[in-house]
């Protein structure tokens, strides 16, 4: 199907300003989780907890999130090609706002049940980043495509520059005597329903040709998704590199925040401001650099560079003794991850048909879950062996992820 006429511009900038003010709600309660769990006063537990069983408790509530994505995120890709985006985009920012208020009172009564329930609900409503996906393919043709990627991936590191700073002043009393780790939960839950009022009064729906009922809908439409990326000739290697590549980095993103803690001593202010100079990066590169290279370079040359970078640069990361060179490793892992995350769902997008680009988006985030929920359930055990083992990981797995593509994917 061919993209609308003058429909990209009107669609893409609420599809820009909704990714922004959702990954500035992602943003802002990065640095405060990791603080809430190992603070030296034991935060959320208390300083009697065992350590060991905070990091695995701790790695159970990340995994959680994205293992309900698992089951959510295909659900909602394919129910978006039946009935459209933006209802779908809807229901999933309406279960991110619960979940971030249910948050709030989980932390106010000491509650670990409902600490996990508040994540578990909004990963099974959170596949709204795959229907964005989808949104944008709707008005994108081959070769635009990779650039307005590009452009989610801009108001993510938009997000990512105000969320962390903002959040972990929220979450800091010294600054205000009322701000406590509920604050940023409160403030997002109020943004998240601006965001709703948003999608409901200025997001254009972008899907113009409904796909019909032809295939049953099940909630274990996950499982069914892994089974068909790896016996689909044309899907399986491309699938294969979104799983181990998700593997990576996952592995760093969910312990790099606990390293900065508990070896350098790192407030929830202090990480705020390092995600937000990692966030300026990811602005620059892809709201430039991967609008610059889509009209120059092919997405799947660009893969075999940005991917070997990607893991190069995350072996960097336990170098340092001061950290001071994070400020100049951590740039380069914004750079390659920047290039990388809209190249690779260009690749998995253009394997797709005008009416299954919700579905095939919804399997690509269902590799992307399954990679997201795997990591911090190991890395909790491998933490309380040594705590280098999880970022050695994210360098391992990027690494086979980029020989994957390089020896089967290129090949194919």
């Amino acid at each position: 199907m061919k993209p609308v006429p003058n429909a990209n511009k009107q669609s893409l900038i609420p599809i820009f300003i909704t990714v922004f003010i959702d990954m500035l709600g992602v943003g802002i309660i990065i640095p405060v989780i990791p603080a809430l769990f190992f603070e030296a006063d034991g935060g959320f537990f208390g300083a009697d907890f065992p350590e060991a069983r905070i990091s695995i408790l701790y790695g159970y509530l990340l995994a959680c999130y994205p293992i309900m994505q698992f089951f959510g995120a295909p659900l909602l890709g394919a129910l978006s090609d039946r009935h459209g985006r933006k209802p779908l985009i809807t229901i999933s920012l309406i279960g991110t706002m619960v979940g971030y208020l249910l948050f709030a009172v989980a932390i106010l009564q000491q509650n670990i049940l409902l600490l996990f329930l508040s994540r578990m609900l909004p990963g099974f409503t959170g596949g709204n980043i795959s229907i964005i996906y989808s949104a944008i393919s709707d008005v994108s043709d081959d070769q635009k495509r990779t650039a307005n990627f590009g452009l989610v991936g801009m108001a993510f590191g938009l997000g990512f520059i105000l969320g962390p700073a903002l959040g972990g002043v929220l979450a800091d009393e010294t600054i205000v005597s009322w701000f406590n780790p509920t604050t940023p939960f409160w403030f997002t839950a109020i943004l998240t329903f601006g965001n709703i009022l948003l999608v409901q009064f200025r997001f254009r729906e972008t899907l113009k040709e409904k796909q019909t009922a032809e295939r049953k809908l099940s909630l274990f439409s996950g499982f069914r998704n892994v089974g068909r990326s790896f016996a689909a000739p044309h899907l399986r290697n491309i699938f294969a590199v979104v799983l181990v590549l998700s593997l990576g980095f996952t592995f760093f993103t969910q312990y790099f925040s606990v390293r900065l803690i508990q070896k350098f001593d790192y407030t929830e202010s202090n990480i705020g401001f390092l995600y937000g100079w990692i966030g300026i990066w990811l602005v620059i590169t892809q709201g430039v650099f991967v609008r610059i290279l889509s009209r120059r370079v092919s997405s799947q040359r660009i893969l075999t560079i940005s991917t070997l970078a990607l893991g190069i640069a995350l072996g960097l990361i336990l170098i340092p003794e001061n950290d001071f060179w994070f400020y100049v490793i951590n740039p380069l892992i914004a750079i390659s991850q920047g290039i990388t995350q809209p190249n690779l769902t260009s690749v998995v997008a253009a394997q797709a048909k005008a009416t299954e680009q919700g579905e095939i988006l919804g399997i690509n985030q269902s590799m992307r879950s399954l990679g997201q929920a795997v990591p911090p359930i190991l890395a909790g055990y491998l933490y309380t062996l040594n705590s280098n083992l999880p970022l050695m990981a994210a360098a391992g797995f990027t690494f086979v992820g980029w020989l994957i593509y390089m020896v089967f994917f290129r090949k194919a």
